[in-house]
Parts: structure tokens; sequence; C-alpha cells
């Protein structure tokens, strides 16, 4: 079957679709979203990471300072019952041994928060940044 305006072989190759204008078209498009996204600044937090890396692991053998409170806010470091005045001292003694020992307070559940706040000031005052709080 013919067609009706005598297309032959020869209007079949002019028949071709550009798409240079499509490829310009998407070029444009890219590099706009190339530049738009450049000057877009996340809102975040800055966050300094260690420099260390592994994790330090904890030393079985090191020991620590354990304070404990009983429900009558009476204080013991080391086995001996302490007076609330030579709380410092006695953390001080304990830490020069130890430097590297952490304070580890196990409070009753009874006691009062007065006493574990006393114990945290003193051994910060001890120079001992590390306290832990643990349960009787």
């Amino acid at each position: 079957m013919r067609r009706p305006f005598g297309g032959g072989r020869e209007d079949e190759q002019d028949e071709q679709i550009n798409l240079t204008p499509m490829l310009d078209v998407v070029f444009i498009m890219l590099i706009f979203f190339i530049v738009t996204a450049t000057f877009v600044k996340e809102v975040g937090i800055d966050i300094n990471q260690p420099d260390d890396e592994k994790p330090k692991t904890v030393d079985p053998d090191k020991k620590s300072i354990v304070v404990r409170i009983s429900n009558r806010d009476r204080i013991t470091i080391a086995q001996r019952e302490v007076d609330w005045r030579s709380v410092r001292a006695n953390i001080e003694r304990l830490h020069a041994e130890e430097p590297e020992a952490p304070v580890v307070i196990q409070a009753h559940p009874e006691s009062s928060t007065e006493a574990l706040i006393h114990i945290m000031d003193q051994s910060r005052l001890a120079g001992v940044y590390n306290i832990s709080l643990a349960s009787n």
C-alpha cells in the first residue's frame, strides 16, 4: 500500500527525531541542580571525635575506690567507717596510691541524697573525676 503523498524511501530517512534540544535541556537542568545543591548548608551539631583508633579497655586489675553509704548515712571507705569531714582526705590518699582508680559510690536506697552529693563533691575536690554509682 502506498502513502497518499508519495512517501518513498527518501522520506523515511528524513523523518528522524532530533535529540539535541532534549539533551541541552537535560544538561541545563543538571547544572542547575548541581549549583543549587552546593549552596545548601546542613544544619547540625559539630562533633569532636576522639583521636584514638581503638577504644580503651578496662584493666581488670585496676582497683576502685569504693565508698559505701548506709541507710543511716554512715560512710565507709575501704572497709573503714569515716567521718563526713574526712571523706576528701581518704579519697586523696587512695587516689595517690592508685591514680587511675575510679570512685564507685554504693548508696543504700534509704540513704539521703545529701550524703551522695557530699561524696561526689569531695571526690571531685580530691581530683577524681571518674565517679560511678552502684546499687547496694
